[in-house]
């Protein structure tokens, strides 16, 4: 009977999190869809679907079993990512809100239930809708840090499932099920209350200056910056103008 090896190190895979977290996932997928006269059965069926996508993808790379199976755990992750980013892109379409969809709302919904305590400073709940606090780069690195601390924690945690042949692969199935039907609710919770966006103070963003300064830097979305502006006092005629150009008016969704 073989012996189980020894477990890949936690600080390895938490370093690949933080880089899948800062590149990949932060990079917001296109949509092909709109906005749902019914968005909330519209999202009920992008839900299910990506959770059973999910389910399968995670399913089929977890069938290896020992070492092997341990040496798919990362790519099972960021496949599921992927089906996840894409939910949280198409369910922020059916809702009106692809416009100003940041990586920060990104980075919530994907992980939430898994490391509130890392992303709670992200998205901040103000009665019935949503404060988005859009941060700089640096900031953003180190709460992909933390959350990349945890969710490397858990899955090793978990890591001994590989070595059960089927049976490990049933259970990362159901897993990956779970999860995406959690970032799905974080996500649906979120649109349905209204986001709103608070431009970050890193870039000066408390003049219109520094609105315009953090856009044409690429640290604000259209959308955001458009916001910004508004937030800050200006029509939104005066927006459009100073912002000029197609980006106002796919800011405008």
């Amino acid at each position: 009977m073989s012996e189980m090896p020894v477990k890949p190190g936690q600080d390895g895979l938490a370093q690949k999190i933080v880089e899948a977290i800062v590149g990949s996932i932060a990079r917001i997928p296109t949509t092909q869809m709109t906005e749902s006269p019914m968005p909330a059965e519209a999202a009920r069926g992008i839900a299910h679907h990506a959770a059973l996508k999910a389910a399968a993808a995670a399913g089929t790379l977890g069938l290896p079993a020992g070492p092997i199976g341990w040496l798919t755990i990362f790519p099972e992750m960021m496949k599921v990512w992927q089906i996840q980013t894409q939910m949280v892109a198409d369910l922020a379409g059916v809702y009106g809100q692809t416009a100003c969809l940041s990586r920060e709302q990104m980075t919530y919904c994907l992980f939430r239930h898994g490391a509130a305590m890392a992303v709670r400073d992200l998205v901040v709940r103000m009665g019935e809708r949503y404060l988005v606090k859009r941060v700089s780069l640096q900031a953003f690195q180190s709460i992909a840090a933390k959350v990349g601390i945890k969710v490397s924690q858990r899955a090793l945690g978990k890591a001994v499932s590989r070595w059960v042949p089927v049976l490990g692969a049933v259970g990362v199935a159901g897993y990956a099920y779970f999860d995406t039907a959690q970032v799905a609710k974080t996500a649906i919770e979120l649109f349905e209350g209204g986001v709103e966006i608070d431009p970050p103070d890193e870039i000066g963003a408390s003049t219109p200056a520094g609105v315009l300064a953090g856009w044409r830097a690429g640290e604000l979305e259209a959308g955001a910056a458009r916001q910004g502006l508004l937030r800050l006092g200006l029509s939104a005629e005066e927006a459009d103008v100073a912002m000029g150009g197609p980006e106002a008016e796919d800011a405008k969704g």
